[in-house]
């Protein structure tokens, strides 16, 4: 009898074994200036056709009034890796700029780190931009330890490439950051020109750029074009997936897309394939780009036990593509508003800086085809997702970042009262509720200058009730003096303490 227990015991832990549900797979696609308004899905007047973006809000849950934490790219990224705003940081407007040092910290808990604890393998395939430490050539260290960040006027910047030595592993960037992979161009429009795999450069930059190619001085590979960086990073990505999905083993992967980001260079089976222009044609390669991620995912069989969140960084700079560039707002001449309904575009305070498509996807836990509404940031990513693991908070951590996942599976219960916004110059915003306060007479961004319905701000802040005015028009900053004094203390609150999340 004892022997046959035995077996019973064995064959009990082994059917247990096998049978134990996997943690599933992450991965976040962000792609880089998608306005609100770009996504069929969202809006039902754009002029460009997004069928794998809608398709997958079809397959999972859309939310409405998501929220970057900055109208720009590095604290954008900062935020979504850390859970904490970038403005604590010593970045407190704009973003980092060529050559700068790292801005995440060595000791910063980002998701990756977290996610080690879950025995995940991880990687960043794309866009960077949150800084690189620079061998230096005049001996050991690095040429950029005491170097000022987010000064893009800093003198001599261009030329700082001169003191590097391309050859020698970088310090700083995504492995230090806690993947255990990357590949990526950094930052389109910046040097240099040339890929990165891990800490090292694929190829040496062996020329200049040439004055007539898009984005700032300096070096790159002969080869170079940037036509090839959606391609070839979306080409990376479906590689990685194929690789790890054969493996027992859960895996993370933040695709970090460079598009439709200037410069706006679709590749020729795009070009036509919208009518908004070139901008269009490439906002229609990033929905290919998340068609075909989520067609690696289900051919590998590992769709249904993947969590994937698509969003943006923040909003559209509106540009038309002219030179793989073109003016602000200068899309919207095709009939097409990449903010719509939103009032403003990528870098100001107003919703469209800020406000993106956020689209979750797990299916059999996610409900289908579902629209969310409540009030949520980037930053709450790495909170969900520590709770979906059963992952341990510390407090020195994540301090801008709420557990958002109960409202991921159909609990309607509101999670965030409050959330804080930023602008490119600086400016603050607090949102609670229906209303929301800018510190601040303009957008704080690209549009600043703009009137404000026809007419100059008399006042030094702006107050709307975004339900009832979400084209932000009527100011009611001087008529309610005590809706602006209860936000302002908020605000104030959270910009002297530590944190703004008290989970």
């Amino acid at each position: 009898m004892k022997k046959i227990t035995l077996l019973m015991l064995l064959a009990i832990f082994l059917f247990s074994a096998c049978t134990k549900e996997k943690n599933p797979n992450i991965v976040i696609i962000l792609a880089d200036d998608l306005g609100y308004g770009d996504p069929q899905v969202y809006n039902s007047e754009s002029k460009i056709t997004t069928p794998n973006i809608d398709q997958l809000a079809v397959e999972g849950m859309r939310f409405t009034d998501a929220h970057t934490p900055s109208s720009v790219c590095t604290p954008t990224r900062y935020g979504l890796l850390t859970g904490r705003y970038a403005w604590r940081t010593e970045l407190k407007k704009s973003v980092l700029w060529m050559w700068d040092k790292p801005l995440i910290a060595k000791n910063r808990l980002t998701i990756p780190k977290m996610l080690k604890a879950k025995n995940y393998t991880t990687a960043c395939i794309g866009k960077w931009h949150l800084g690189w430490r620079w061998p230096s050539n005049q001996g050991s260290g690095f040429m950029n330890d005491t170097i000022p960040i987010g000064d893009y006027r800093l003198k001599g910047r261009n030329e700082l490439w001169e003191r590097i030595d391309f050859s020698k592993e970088l310090g700083g960037g995504p492995l230090e950051a806690g993947f255990d992979y990357y590949f990526g161009d950094d930052v389109p429009n910046f040097a240099p020109y040339t890929f990165f795999e891990n800490n090292k450069l694929t190829k040496i930059p062996n020329q200049i750029k040439p004055n007539d190619m898009y984005g700032g001085s300096g070096p790159m590979s002969e080869d170079w074009k940037l036509e090839n960086v959606m391609p070839e990073i979306t080409k990376r990505a479906v590689k990685y997936i194929e690789e790890k999905t054969q493996s027992d083993k859960p895996f993370f992967l933040y695709f970090a897309l460079t598009a439709p980001h200037t410069p706006i260079a679709p590749t020729d089976e795009f070009k036509g394939k919208s009518e908004a222009g070139l901008y269009g044609d490439f906002v229609h390669e990033v929905d290919w780009s998340v068609g075909q991620v989520v067609k690696a995912l289900k051919k590998s069989g590992e769709f249904e036990n993947t969590l994937i969140i698509f969003t943006s960084d923040n909003g559209s700079p509106q540009r038309d593509g002219t030179n793989m560039g073109g003016q602000i707002a200068s899309v919207k001449k095709y009939g097409h508003d990449p903010s719509r309904p939103w009032k403003g575009m990528k870098a100001d305070i107003w919703e469209g800086g800020h406000r993106v498509p956020f689209i979750a996807s797990w299916p059999g836990k996610i409900e289908a085809n579902t629209v969310n509404d409540q009030l949520v940031c980037l930053t709450d990513i790495i909170s969900s997702v520590a709770s979906i693991l059963k992952i341990p908070k510390k407090n020195d951590s994540m301090e801008d970042s709420w557990d958002i996942s109960p409202t991921l599976f159909q609990n309607n219960t509101p999670i965030r009262e409050d959330l804080i916004h930023h602008s490119i110059d600086g400016t603050f915003a607090i949102r609670k509720g229906d209303w929301k306060l800018i510190e601040g007479r303009n957008s704080g961004g690209f549009s600043k200058g703009l009137k404000i319905d026809g007419i100059p701000v008399e006042t030094e802040g702006q107050l709307y009730n975004i339900y009832n005015d979400p084209s932000e028009k009527d100011n009611l900053y001087a008529s309610d003096e005590i809706k602006v004094r209860e936000l302002s203390q908020i605000l104030n609150k959270y910009k002297t303490t530590e944190r703004s999340s008290y989970e």
